[in-house]
């Protein structure tokens, strides 16, 4: 495993890059109503970022073709971006990244399609929570297991099914580093986490069963039953006094 400790100028870039992100997930919020298609949206994403001096993360990244991951209902992460427009009552989940100065962000957001289920609306809630919930307490000295234990406690507590085949990860100079990041597991489990430490936590959760499968274009990953689900994700900084949100 090979854990890296970013200095102040890295963390810096860091934040950098997690500000220009925040930002891009806010403007393309405002963007999402029914009729809204999630190629226009990579095309408002891909403005955004460029025009802000920095660069997509995902565009290209191991041949993925676009800025963001326009995820929608039924679909978990890596959905394509098409022109189908979007319909009220649809919930859409989009990931994204940015660099600057070589330094990579990594955050999610699921947002509702106009006026959507009390069902939906509760998934997406929940799944924000354990966020929170994951990363209570954190500071260097903690296990990575208190993060993923916690995640697994609050969305199966209240029903819901935590994603395992897909995980959380380090950030920084690459978009995924070591260490991986499960939404599942025990607390006592898994490294010391050290200041300057950057890793990614992105629960994703189910309104059914947790199992999931790859579609044909091997990146969209989708509920097996099609049930909706719900995805959310920060990177955060490790700091002896605890964490340091850097996309929010």
């Amino acid at each position: 495993m090979n854990i890296t400790i970013k200095n102040e100028q890295e963390i810096e870039k860091m934040r950098k890059a997690g500000k220009i992100l925040s930002e891009t997930l806010k403007m393309l919020e405002e963007h999402i109503f029914a009729g809204q298609t999630s190629m226009r949206l990579n095309d408002l994403a891909y403005q955004f970022i460029i025009s802000k001096g920095a660069k997509p993360s995902f565009l290209h990244y191991e041949g993925f073709p676009y800025t963001i991951c326009a995820s929608v209902n039924d679909q978990v992460v890596h959905g394509f971006c098409n022109n189908q427009p979007l319909k009220e009552g649809d919930i859409i989940s989009i990931d994204c990244g940015v660099i600057w100065e070589g330094y990579h962000s990594d955050a999610a957001r699921t947002f509702p399609v106009g006026n959507i289920s009390i069902e939906k609306s509760n998934l997406i809630d929940a799944t924000k929570e354990s966020f929170f919930a994951g990363i209570e307490g954190i500071k260097a000295g903690s296990r990575l297991g208190h993060i993923s234990h916690r995640v697994q406690v609050y969305l199966e507590s209240r029903g819901y099914g935590v994603v395992r085949e897909l995980t959380g990860h380090g950030v920084g100079t690459d978009l995924h580093e070591d260490p991986i990041v499960p939404n599942y597991g025990n607390f006592n489990s898994g490294i010391v986490l050290q200041a300057g430490m950057t890793i990614a936590v992105e629960p994703m959760s189910t309104l059914g069963k947790r199992n999931v499968y790859l579609e044909d274009n091997e990146w969209t990953v989708t509920t097996i039953d099609h049930k909706p689900s719900a995805h959310y994700e920060n990177t955060i900084l490790i700091t002896n006094d605890g964490v340091e949100i850097l996309t929010i």
